[in-house]
């Protein structure tokens, strides 16, 4: 039969059951329909021939599109194609659904199909009765529909292969949902079992490791690429009787094997097996076929994904240190948290690095990037520090050397389009005194909590990153850690993440150094838990939240003195202090004292007192730079039981000149250091040193109300800003 000719009279017969019959042919683009199809159709009730776009005008859009799909369906398993089709009128509106059923056939030459078919309309049952709900209706369209958005939605978020295969076992498919499935893969010339869900352990045992040649459902799907239905028991055992008495003690009655295909390579099969019968209309072969393809994109996203967390586990095995051996007198903790995205490894890193004199380096850094290239880098440059601390260089030498090596290797020719810096901060302790000597490239300030919980920063000289200037200078500043303190050293990720700022993300570290009462490994879980919730004890677990940046955290904390009987006595909380130079080129770092006074005197009773003792800092300080060529140190020192502790502040310089209580006039602009002091300390005095001479003050801590010399004081000058 040729497009044109008249149709058998068949139609006549079909047409007195309502069924019409048309022949579409997409290499000439028409479409021939009798009578009934016509009038079916909304046309008048005679044979006619129409073109792609007149037939397109009288079908619902979305329908049009779904014929595509079921007909390469069809086509490549050899099935009649059946779909529903909602037929529109002039106006755009249905005015009835029917039902198409054709042989479609294929011509590779001309690359066109052809089907013959017949239309018979479908009655729509009253919305909310059971009826309405068959698989024959336009509500089962609908489910579908939804069925698949959310068996995509779930599928694509799904992060392992064993996910995947928890969410495919629990998809309920419209109507024909499957109580037992497999996942076979492929090794070599093998089937493997991947996973299955409706089996007893140790079902799949005579399907592991099967050759792709045997006679087997999903062997065949994975040699040709082509899934198998199988309806009823009878149709397995007559098509594998080899492998038929396998699958028979299962008693299932219906058996889908679907091709796992992802970029036109078949990666596995699935098989879904049915406990009830299942004809296999194409409505449902389709919803078989689109799960089976997201079920492919799923498993192979998840292999992906697995092979980069497998891939990170081994770079940050071999990039980041344990720590060991033991400091005598001093305990560390670390912890490493890459970022949740990309390859979750970065430039994030910290050591601990034995040294030639038996003191400790602890390192911790930050190369710029969150990509392999960064990782990379950071391992060099990890093990440049490691070899020039080994080879006994001061904390300044190692630095200097550090960012001469880093300059090299991001500037090369290979390298200019994308050169990198680090930041880093590294510290060498004296476990026998608690001394630290600390150079500082760029990175945080160190923080320090005190015996009784008081936390400072501890501002240290710096230079540039490393990597920027090959030539830089690195200052080093020594601090002590007194016994029952701790130190805090950390990447700027466990500060900023979360949306905070350097200062904001300090108050929410700070509060957490503050309040905790357990031993230093809680404490390091304390504070990576602040920023993105519970963890691993373990210094590079995954975790599956997304970070924004890599977090690097070193603790460093020195045990108590010994009493001499070979047991650790804690130093008793009741003894504060804070030491900072203040040099003549360096005016700035008066600011900085004064923050070092308030954060020492954070739970101080009277806030008047604590202004007053800002204020007199402030005026000692700059009286210094002022009227002396020396640099100035402060120490502060806060003693005795809250409630009733003392303050003690010094200033000592090497200047000969004793200061003087002046008179000055209203409109002078000094001479009225001694006064302020004189009216807000308790106490004060002037002591010369064998070079050099220390003014101090002492104020004690009131009940809050207002007695005493030292409280309220600043009311007749007005409040000082820190």
């Amino acid at each position: 039969m040729r497009t044109g000719e008249p149709l058998p009279a068949v139609g006549e017969v079909l047409a007195a059951l309502a069924t019409g019959l048309w022949h579409w042919d997409t290499a000439t683009e028409l479409v021939t329909v009798d009578a009934e199809a016509a009038r079916l159709l909304g046309l008048p009730a005679e044979p006619t021939t129409l073109t792609e776009a007149q037939t397109r005008a009288r079908l619902h859009p979305v329908d049009w599109n779904e014929i595509a799909g079921v007909v390469g369906l069809a086509v490549a398993e050899d099935t009649l194609a059946e779909v529903r089709i909602r037929i529109m009128d002039e106006r755009g509106r249905v005015i009835r659904t029917v039902r198409s059923r054709s042989k479609p056939s294929y011509d590779p030459e001309t690359r066109s199909f052809e089907l013959i078919g017949t239309l018979q309309e479908v009655v729509e049952p009253t919305p909310g009765t059971p009826a309405g709900r068959t698989a024959v209706t336009g509500d089962w369209r609908r489910s579908r529909e939804a069925f698949l958005l959310d068996a995509g939605r779930a599928l694509a978020e799904a992060r392992s292969t064993a996910e995947v295969l928890r969410v495919a076992a629990g998809l309920s498919m419209p109507g024909f949902s499957p109580d037992g499935l497999a996942v076979f893969g492929v090794s070599g010339d093998r089937l493997t079992i991947v996973g299955h869900h409706g089996h007893q352990p140790g079902d799949e045992d005579p399907f592991s490791h099967m050759s792709t040649v045997t006679d087997y459902p999903a062997a065949e799907v994975v040699r040709t690429g082509r899934a198998v239905y199988l309806s009823t028991p009878e149709q397995y055992k007559e098509r594998y009787p080899v492998t038929w008495p396998l699958a028979q003690h299962f008693h299932r009655q219906s058996w889908a094997f679907l091709p796992l295909t992802v970029a036109g390579r078949t990666m596995g099969a699935w098989m879904a097996a049915f406990t009830h019968p299942v004809a296999f209309t194409p409505d449902e072969r389709s919803v078989l076929t689109t799960v089976a393809r997201m079920l492919a994109q799923a498993l192979s996203r998840a292999g992906v994904a697995e092979s980069e967390r497998e891939l990170t586990d081994g770079l940050q095995r071999s990039m980041l240190p344990t720590l060991g051996p033991e400091i005598p007198g001093m305990s560390v903790a670390a912890r490493y948290i890459p970022t949740g995205g990309g390859l979750q490894v970065g430039g994030d890193w910290y050591d601990m690095i034995p040294l030639p004199t038996g003191r400790i380096a602890l390192v911790i850094g930050d190369v710029q990037g969150h990509d392999v290239r960064a990782a990379g880098l950071m391992g060099q440059l990890r093990i440049a520090l490691r070899a020039y601390a080994s080879e006994g260089h001061r904390p300044d030498a190692v630095l200097s050397r550090a960012s001469r090596f880093l300059h090299g290797i991001t500037n090369g020719d290979a390298e200019k389009t994308d050169p990198r810096f680090a930041t880093c901060l590294y510290v060498e302790a004296d476990p026998a005194t608690g001394v630290l000597e600390i150079a500082r490239a760029g990175h945080p300030d160190p923080a320090i909590r005190m015996a009784d919980g008081t936390v400072l920063t501890r501002p240290t000289a710096g230079g540039l990153p490393l990597g920027i200037d090959p030539d830089a200078d690195y200052p080093t500043t020594t601090l002590a850690l007194e016994p029952g303190e701790t130190m805090l050293i950390c990447t700027d990720g466990l500060i900023e993440t979360g949306g905070h700022d350097l200062e904001t993300g300090w108050q929410r570290i700070r509060t957490i150094l503050e309040e905790h009462k357990g031993d230093l490994e809680e404490l390091a879980d304390a504070l990576v838990q602040a920023v993105h919730g519970p963890s691993s004890h373990h210094t590079t677990g995954p975790l599956v939240d997304r970070r924004e940046d890599d977090i690097a955290v070193l603790l460093l904390s020195r045990e108590g003195e010994s009493c001499g009987c070979g047991d650790t006595v804690t130093v008793p909380p009741t003894v504060r202090r804070t030491v900072l130079t203040v040099a003549q080129a360096e005016p700035e770092r008066i600011a900085v004292a004064r923050q070092q006074l308030r954060e020492l005197l954070h739970d101080w009773t009277t806030a008047d007192q604590v202004d007053s003792a800002v204020l007199l800092v402030s005026e000692m300080l700059t009286n210094v730079l002022v009227h002396t060529d020396a640099d100035a140190l402060l120490t502060a020192e806060v003693t005795g039981e809250s409630g009733g502790r003392r303050m003690r502040v010094e200033v000592t310089d090497a200047g000969d000149d004793l200061p003087h209580k002046r008179h000055p006039g209203e409109l002078a602009s000094s001479g009225r250091g001694l006064l302020l002091i004189e009216l807000l300390a308790e106490t004060w005095g002037v002591d010369p040193r064998g070079e050099g001479k220390s003014i101090w003050f002492e104020l004690y801590e009131s009940d809050g109300d207002g007695s005493g010399n030292g409280s309220g004081g600043l009311s007749e000058f007005g409040s000082w800003d820190a």
